[in-house]
């Protein structure tokens, strides 16, 4: 057998043990092949970190109920090795609680719970009775500053809700009136402070911390936010935003007026949370989430949220390599540096297409126009790619913060771009531009945007962003189809006008 059957067999077997693996785990798991068949889980992540100092050691953390409007518990469970873990109930408050003897160090606790999206109806719960009451750190002056801005939103409200909903005008007003200036002087917490106007009027209250929920993010922190009892129901306020109601994307993780977490033995406590959404069968959830699978031992599910984040982002890249090669070897575009346009289309994923384009062609023109002054100074090559990298962030930050000060929330996802990619293309494109000239960079530079855009596209596909993460097997097929692409050694498509003359006469 030839060097070339040897070669096309091993693309074969990897092909056909790539669609096997992901047959049999659609057959065992029931992970369907097509995302229109899934319903949306969500995973969140809390990560409790903290030092401890060789005392017996106990961290409560306020989890979430089992029922939520808009969502419902599928499953819970904690990861950390030598503690002994407990779920309480407190108060009517559901309570997570790790207990060790004497550790020693830093620590890091994990609390894991899946949610299925449902609808709700959360308005019948009895409102608790609350007495009007005074903080006690509140002086004659401050309590003078509450009722005045009470007197004033009372005068333009009704209900409880409208009382709510101008104290919180009020309030954001900040410095523009005098009592309310003074009120958040003494409590910058918005809605600790809506809490106690409120219940200096009589009406119920309770704090809530909520949890926006978006795919693959990280590192995320709650956000307080109060609930108000109309006479009826419940009803959700943001202080900061003013935004009325239970949004779709968000998780109400702690209520009520117990802390959201405690630790004992241990300093420096922080809390943090990772989440990521999945789309399973419903039929099917237990089937994923069983231990004794073992698709569920060697797949991504199991590894903590924020790993799961990067692997999602990751399993993406070899589809994009897979669309380079293709432009490259088989067309004929030509690109500034092999693999840089993947890089370009990941931050089109955390940008979206049109920012991204934009911001990027800003900071490459913006970068050419200050190296062509880099170079009349006459820098060796090392003291101008590092000097370019400082004025590529200053570039990038100075865009962010136009673009946050203009209102485009965009601007601020900018940082996303890798920096030192970006100074090095600049320093390639000038070099491009002295040697060849300013055409062969628009080739390249639009060869590459070119390449960047149909990888962005074919990474952004609900489909294809579900088989790669779910069947990550199957980029053993896409690694057989880029070595068939490599042992491709005939025209590219960008040849066939520039050879044509060369063809035999018929």
């Amino acid at each position: 057998m030839g060097r070339k059957s040897n070669f096309y067999l091993i693309l074969f077997l990897l092909a056909l043990g790539g669609s096997l693996i992901a047959l049999l785990r659609h057959m065992e798991t029931g992970m369907p092949l097509l995302p229109g068949q899934e319903q949306l889980v969500w995973q969140v992540e809390a990560r409790i970190d903290f030092e401890a100092s060789g005392e017996p050691v106990t961290a409560s953390l306020s989890i979430p109920d089992e029922k939520l409007p808009g969502f419902e518990m599928f499953e819970e469970h904690a990861a950390s090795p030598g503690y002994g873990f407990s779920i309480n109930d407190k108060k009517g408050a559901r309570r997570a609680e790790w207990t060790k003897r004497d550790p020693l160090g830093d620590q890091s606790l994990y609390y894991s719970v899946q949610f299925l999206k449902s609808p709700f109806n959360d308005g019948t719960q009895k409102a608790p009775l609350k007495a009007r009451e005074i903080p006690e750190y509140w002086d004659e002056a401050l309590t003078l500053a509450a009722d005045v801005v009470l007197d004033r939103a009372r005068e333009t409200s009704s209900s409880a809700t409208s009382l709510t909903r101008e104290l919180i005008k009020l309030l954001n007003a900040g410095n523009d009136d005098q009592n309310t200036a003074l009120l958040l002087s003494t409590d910058s917490d918005r809605a600790q402070l809506l809490i106690e106007l409120l219940s200096k009027e009589g009406i119920a209250t309770r704090s809530v911390m909520g949890l926006y929920l978006e795919d693959a993010r990280r590192r995320q922190t709650l956000t307080p936010m109060v609930e108000v009892w109309s006479g009826e129901q419940w009803v959700l306020f943001n202080p900061e935003s003013g935004e009325t109601g239970v949004p779709e994307d968000l998780l109400l993780w702690h209520r009520g007026g117990l802390s959201v977490l405690d630790v004992s033995g241990g300093s420096r406590s922080r809390l943090s949370f990772s989440m990521i959404r999945q789309s399973m069968p419903a039929t099917h959830l237990a089937n994923v989430s069983d231990e004794n699978s073992l698709f569920s031992a060697i797949g991504v599910h199991r590894l903590p949220v924020e790993e799961q984040s990067m692997f999602k982002l990751l399993l993406l890249l070899p589809l994009g390599a897979a669309v380079v090669v293709f432009m490259r070897v088989i067309i004929g575009i030509r690109t500034a540096g092999t693999f840089m346009p993947i890089l370009i289309s990941l931050a089109f994923l955390q940008t979206s297409l049109v920012p991204g384009l934009v911001s990027f062609i800003s900071v490459v023109a913006i970068g050419l126009l200050l190296r062509g002054y880099l170079s009349r100074l006459n820098l060796l090559l090392v003291a101008r790619i590092a000097t370019l990298i400082v004025l590529v962030i200053f570039v990038i930050s100075i865009l962010s913060i136009i673009g946050y000060q203009m209102g485009y929330a965009t601007g601020m996802t900018i940082t996303f771009f890798p920096m030192i990619i970006i100074a090095w293309t600049i320093e390639r494109m000038s070099i491009l531009w002295e040697e060849e000239g300013p055409k062969e960079v628009l080739l390249q530079g639009g060869g590459s945007l070119l390449v960047a855009i149909l990888a962005y596209m074919m990474m952004q596909s609900t489909l294809l962003k579900h088989l790669t993460f779910n069947f990550p097997e199957l980029n053993l097929v896409l690694l057989a189809l880029i070595l068939a692409m490599g042992n491709y050694t005939g025209y590219r498509f960008s040849e066939l006008r520039r050879f044509r003359d060369m063809e035999p006469p018929h």
